[in-house]
């Protein structure tokens, strides 16, 4: 029997699947359950627009995605942040990827999660740095800060 997933079931399939599975299966436990439903014609056609709208989505969120990469890797997009430095050029503490999220969004007005900022390490010395960013599972971009002595 025929089935589209309402949620994931492990082993089986995730949500918006449609699958064949044993017609047992299917009628005791996952229509019964409310984990899937009956592939039958009016179903089909809802899940095609549902897949439909989806992909639309995820294209446009794609396509945000690639035009945040170019903002953010053009030459003039720098991110500055001031820090208290020594004079060997070591900062008295440490740059983290909330402060460099904090400054592009005073900077430039782009708002962006610090958990995209993919730093290894808190920033530690004055100067350019590039910081890796993960804008989408298939873009990602670099950032420069450049930090300087207050």
């Amino acid at each position: 029997m025929k089935v589209i997933f309402l949620q994931d079931v492990k082993g089986k399939g995730k949500k918006g699947d449609m699958k064949n599975v044993a017609d047992g299966y299917a009628q005791n436990f996952l229509i019964k359950n409310g984990l899937a439903k009956e592939a039958n014609a009016g179903s089909i056609s809802e899940w095609t627009a549902q897949k439909k709208a989806q992909d639309k989505r995820a294209a446009e969120v794609l396509a945000e995605a690639e035009e945040l990469k170019k903002f953010l890797e053009a030459e003039d997009t720098v991110v500055e942040i001031k820090a208290k430095a020594g004079e060997d050029g070591r900062l008295f503490g440490s740059i983290p990827s909330k402060q460099i999220a904090t400054g592009l969004e005073k900077q430039y007005q782009v708002k962006l999660d610090k958990r995209k900022l993919e730093l290894p390490q808190p920033l530690r010395a004055l100067g350019f740095a590039n910081v890796p960013v993960k804008l989408h599972p298939e873009v990602s971009a670099k950032l420069r800060v450049h930090v300087v002595a207050e």
